[in-house]
């Protein structure tokens, strides 16, 4: 197994991920960790947007028995969009069950979009990283695995690289360290996660993004995506109708090799 790690959602080529590549995008803080926490609360899907714009217009064109099927949930800069949700766990995860979630941020859910050609689109986070491992594991088919840090409007964020360095370790876990061949970026972020396994809320709070959230009053949201392998969802993307549901993973069956939960 092939595994390569693109350091920021700019360096996403869209024809060269497109193929046998399997794509895993992690937006740490917050949206891959929100679409995680969502599926598990119960939502229906969630759709990932690029902008207000086009949440607005999808919402126009879901077919369903009440607007009250759908949420808008969404930020830009760091600030909550006008008339939607803060795109953050406390906010959603009581609100979303039975419902779709139309999803806008400045980066993940554009990341998310921008590795649509491959052959299959995975998002993951620190919550959910195990559970997604041990499915690309037990559905493997030669394909390279492509982790995607979306970064922050093209600068690289440490919190993206240490939640793809922990997937990266749950995936050598699950195949078996001999059976993998990691390029020197996905090598450093698994060396990283090593050396700092037990230490993902400093790692989070002393990001620039984490930082920012604290100031704005959400250092639990913070907190509570920092647990390792928490959640047993697996989002996929389903490029047919641009919407990610989820499968559960058996918790009983998950080799998380001792990682610190």
């Amino acid at each position: 197994m092939k595994i390569h790690l693109l350091w920021k959602k700019e360096e996403i080529d869209e024809y060269q991920i497109s193929g046998n590549k399997i794509a895993v995008v992690f937006d740490v803080l917050l949206a891959t960790s929100t679409i995680a926490s969502c599926l598990a609360s119960g939502a229906k899907e969630v759709i990932p947007v690029l902008d207000k714009r086009e949440a607005l217009d999808k919402a126009k064109t879901l077919n369903h028995a009440s607007a009250d099927d759908v949420l808008l949930a969404g930020e830009s800069d760091g600030l909550t969009i006008e008339g939607f949700l803060n795109p953050v766990p406390s906010a959603l995860n009581e609100r979303v069950s039975g419902k779709t979630v139309i999803l806008s941020t400045t980066n993940g859910t554009v990341a998310i979009r921008q590795a649509a050609s491959a052959k299959k689109v995975y998002t993951a986070s620190l919550l959910n990283g195990a559970a997604v491992g041990k499915r690309i594991v037990n559905a493997y088919e030669d394909e390279t695995i492509v982790v995607v840090c979306s970064g922050s409007r093209n600068t690289f964020c440490l919190e993206d690289y240490y939640g793809a360095g922990y997937f990266v370790t749950c995936l050598i876990n699950e195949f078996g360290q001999e059976n993998v061949d990691l390029t020197d970026s996905a090598l450093s972020a698994t060396l990283l996660f090593e050396h700092m396994s037990d230490q993902a809320v400093s790692i989070l709070e002393q990001s620039a993004v984490g930082g920012m959230l604290s100031k704005y009053g959400l250092y639990d949201d913070v907190a509570y995506v920092s647990q390792l392998g928490k959640l047993d969802v697996v989002p996929l993307l389903n490029n047919a109708v641009n919407s990610l549901s989820s499968e559960i993973i058996d918790r009983t069956a998950t080799n998380e090799g001792g990682l610190n939960k």
